[in-house]
């Protein structure tokens, strides 16, 4: 696999973006009266916690997955308005707009902290 792939934000980015198309699937599916579309999610959906699991070599499960949610919560959010004609609340709104405001900070301070955190020689109970 090309090295740029293996980048841990470009991983979490993919990962959203197979989620997103796959929750459109999902909403194209119709409760799964139209199988395709259903399908279709739940591959999105597998090979998007697949890329997600690939990022937590690298970034913290905790802001791996408040980053992967909180943008996915946006981007829905976004389809659903424009391409679903969803209305959304000037109150709904701005809530979301601190699930995105939230995900900004949490990159911006974890840019380049392990995931794993240094082993200690510390045995527990002893």
């Amino acid at each position: 696999m090309a090295a740029w792939l293996m980048q841990p934000w470009i991983l979490l980015a993919g990962a959203i973006l197979l989620e997103l198309t796959g929750t459109a699937l999902l909403k194209l599916s119709d409760g799964f009266r139209n199988p395709a579309f259903g399908v279709g999610a739940l591959a999105l959906y597998g090979v998007s916690f697949w890329l997600l699991a690939l990022t937590l070599r690298h970034i913290p499960v905790g802001v791996a997955y408040a980053i992967w949610s909180g943008i996915g919560i946006f981007g829905i959010t976004l389809l659903g308005r424009f391409a679903f004609g969803q209305s959304l609340s000037w109150a709904q709104g701005g809530f979301i707009a601190l699930i995105v405001v939230g995900v900004i900070g949490l990159q911006i301070v974890t840019a380049q902290q392990p995931a794993h955190p240094p082993a200690s020689n510390h045995k527990p109970g002893v």
